[in-house]
Formats: C-alpha cells, structure tokens, sequence
C-alpha cells in the first residue's frame, strides 16, 4: 500500500527513488511493482489526460440499444473507431451498451452521437449530458478500504 500510494502521489518517481523513501531494496521495490502490474492491480503508467483540456468540454453517457442479430462484437468494433468514444460496457437493464462520450460542444455531440448510431447494429440511443464532475475516478479508496 505505501508504494501505490507513493506512485499515486508521484507518478514519475523512479524505483531507486521510491526504496530510498519506502527504505526497502531496489529488488524489493522492483519485484513488488512487478507483481502489482502482473496481477493487473497497476494498469498503466501512461499520464491522464484531461479531455476539458483538449477542448473537449462536453462529456455525456449514452445509453445503446443493438439489434441482437448483430450481437456485441461488431457495434463494439465501430465504437472503438469514434475517438469520442471513451469507452464502452456491456450493461443489465434497458439498454445493452453505455458508453461514456466526449465532444467540443452540444453541436459536436449531436456530431459524434450521429456517428454512432448511423451504424445498423445499433437501434436506439438515449444521451444524458453531465454537467459537473463530481468524484472523478478514482480507486485509491477502494483500495484502502480493502487493506484495512
């Protein structure tokens, strides 16, 4: 826990740096960080970007309706090809796929939104626009919660 927390403070910190400050080994350190990415627990240490920053002020959710002939996979496929789509889970419920999006302005979003529903597969779309980040994403508590 205290080296997440410490990569999660600072990301950009190196091994060495991080078993000076844990005071641990350098194999240690190493051998731990690769256990954590191994088992999935670090997923990445690439920078979050910020898409408000990128210009892309308006994020929405969308909720998708496939035909069930088509199946996932494809509609998938054609999601992965919008980069405005975020990303996209499978879901229980009404729908069958929300994907959370993201667009310059409302004019762009109905853009992107035409976009993703001029594909066959997908029959019915219901958007919802978000109007202020609350909790950004997060796991950090998750995770100490579940150490304790």
């Amino acid at each position: 826990m205290r080296l997440i927390d410490l990569l999660a403070e600072e990301p950009r910190i190196g091994v060495l740096e991080c078993s000076r400050r844990l005071q641990v080994a350098r194999g240690t350190v190493q051998a731990r960080l690769d256990k954590l990415v191994g088992r999935g627990v670090i997923a990445g240490f690439g920078p979050d970007l910020g898409p408000a920053a990128l210009g892309f002020t308006v994020t929405s959710f969308v909720t998708l309706e496939i035909s069930q002939r088509h199946g996932h996979d494809p509609v998938t496929r054609h999601l992965s090809e919008i980069p405005e789509v975020l990303e996209a889970h499978t879901i229980t419920g009404s729908g069958d796929l929300l994907c959370r999006i993201v667009a310059r302005s409302n004019t762009d979003l109905q853009r992107v939104i035409d976009q993703i529903v001029a594909y066959e597969g997908i029959t019915r779309a219901s958007t919802i626009i978000a109007l202020a980040e609350q909790i950004p994403y997060r796991v950090l508590p998750l995770l100490r919660s579940s150490v304790q």
